[in-house]
């Protein structure tokens, strides 16, 4: 038997990890600013409306059409100057001030990608992107364009300090629009603005399996903690998804859902730390696929609620500290996150590489993800980091506070 204690209902066990705005922006520059700010003061009316339930919303988040559809990227001056003019609006004093605002550009296309890494050296995390590659047929993405994804990796890991700016570049397969969290996010220009949430939950699902009797098997202690982990997160889905529905409903917004995914953070527990208390000592130990599978079923048995984006587990090394840990101390390689991929998401995501890593090598690693999210008809992302000097087994150096330094895994 399983009780929701009083303790498990604390909103300070699940936090909001993002109110996540898609936008649509047209050339014309002059409606930019009220659009954008319009967005960020709902945002955080919103935020604040949470905030009295108890919850903490950590991050705003804006994300708009494709960038080739309102920036003039006829040359990558133009195109600088335009998002210059957007940063402009964003630290705009008509913005919010009191929390971490966040911009995606959206989805880049073949004839824009080229742009990306000049983008994302001058506007950081202004310039959150994505690349969409399809399916040529037969579950097999297209090579061409997934090669020329790889050389944008490369070239952000020379052109940014330390190559943090591959945090702010993904290639999603078979990912769907309205993903709220970055650089994932993308959407294709809907009509009507659109919200969705996103969550921070792992402390709460940690201090649940906590609360757990002894069972007499495994089978039955995965049977409790799958209920349980249900019970505690849809109590707390159940608290804020009213006030956001009621919150869209009164200002004209499309309410696309939840992603329920335990989103990763340095500042949480870490997902390494489910697996242990589920009797699996470390990340790719034996039991990890079992385990990732049972939370898989979590996330996705959510009810009372659309569900969007991933809504699965996400393994991000670089995000993560238990996952950090268990890669310095070798207990996994690179192919343990693609056959975690099979029953889980979110690909491999923030994956710490050597920067000498054949570009071949790098682009077949990246076919594997994009064949296994076609053939499986799931969302699944690529954010590697060719680590500048290093090779496998060193630990990297990044300084960025959203990353957490992890040991360097090998691309065979």
């Amino acid at each position: 038997m399983f009780t929701l204690t009083p303790a498990l209902q604390s909103p300070h066990l699940c936090r909001v990890r993002t109110l996540t705005s898609f936008i649509t922006l047209t050339p014309d520059s002059h409606q930019w600013p009220d659009i954008i700010t319009t967005a960020g003061q709902q945002l955080d009316t919103l935020r604040q409306q949470l905030t009295t339930l108890g919850y903490t919303v950590q991050t705003l988040r804006l994300v708009t059409n494709p960038f080739g559809q309102y920036l003039d990227t006829s040359t990558e001056a133009s195109t600088l100057r335009a998002l210059a003019h957007i940063q402009s609006i964003l630290e705009s004093p008509t913005m919010p001030q009191t929390v971490r605002i966040r911009f995606a550009l959206g989805a880049a296309t073949p004839d824009t990608l080229h742009l990306v890494p000049a983008l994302i050296q001058h506007f950081g995390d202004y310039a959150n992107v994505c690349l969409n590659v399809p399916d040529t047929g037969h579950a097999v993405p297209d090579s061409a364009l997934t090669q020329r994804a790889a050389q944008i990796i490369q070239t952000l890991s020379q052109s940014t300090p330390r190559g943090e700016g591959n945090f702010n570049f993904t290639v999603n397969y078979n990912c769907p629009e309205f993903i709220p969290y970055f650089p994932a996010s993308y959407h294709l220009g809907s009509e009507s603005h659109s919200l969705v949430l996103g969550l921070e939950s792992t402390d709460l699902l940690y201090q649940t399996l906590q609360c757990l009797p002894p069972t007499q098997s495994t089978s039955a202690h995965y049977q409790l903690a799958a209920r349980a982990l249900t019970t505690s997160l849809q109590h707390h889905v159940d608290q804020l998804i009213p006030t956001v529905q009621s919150f869209c409903h009164a200002h004209g917004l499309t309410f696309r859902g939840l992603d329920s995914s335990a989103a990763p953070s340095p500042d949480c527990h870490s997902i390494v730390d489910l697996y242990q208390s589920l009797g699996v000592p470390h990340f790719g130990a034996a039991g990890s696929l079992t385990v990732s599978a049972l939370l898989t079923r979590v996330f996705k048995s959510l009810q009372r609620v659309p569900l969007v984006g991933f809504s699965g587990l996400m393994l991000a090394a670089l995000e993560d500290r238990g996952l950090a840990r268990d890669a310095a101390a070798g207990h996994y390689d690179i192919r343990t996150f693609l056959a975690n991929s099979a029953v889980c998401g979110i690909g491999i995501d923030t994956v710490p590489i050597p920067a000498d890593t054949p570009l071949d090598r790098l682009t077949a690693i990246m076919l594997d993800t994009g064949t296994l999210a076609f053939r499986l008809r799931k969302p699944l992302t690529v954010r590697l980091f060719p680590a500048a000097g290093l090779s496998a087994g060193q630990l990297t150096q990044f300084q960025s506070p959203d990353l957490c330094n992890c040991g360097v895994l090998a691309v065979e």
